[in-house]
């Protein structure tokens, strides 16, 4: 009875293959941590530019409602 069990528990063990896909999950998510990274980076920087440009010609816009330097 005990026999058979031990015995579907090493046929469940991963082969020699198997061990080198043991860390690819892991690499898998830091290299797609990484790329969502990077992409809000660029979109921090594309915003920081649109609000800067904004708020430049906002304050141009009021300077030349209000008439004063």
């Amino acid at each position: 009875m005990f026999e058979h069990r031990e015995r579907d528990r090493t046929r469940s063990r991963p082969g020699p293959s198997g061990r080198g896909e043991a860390g690819e999950g892991v690499i898998s998510t830091a290299i797609a941590v990484l790329i969502v990274a990077l992409l809000g980076v660029a979109l921090w920087a594309g915003f920081s530019v649109i609000m800067d440009d904004a708020t430049a010609r906002t304050s141009e816009q009021i300077q030349s409602i209000d008439g004063s330097p």
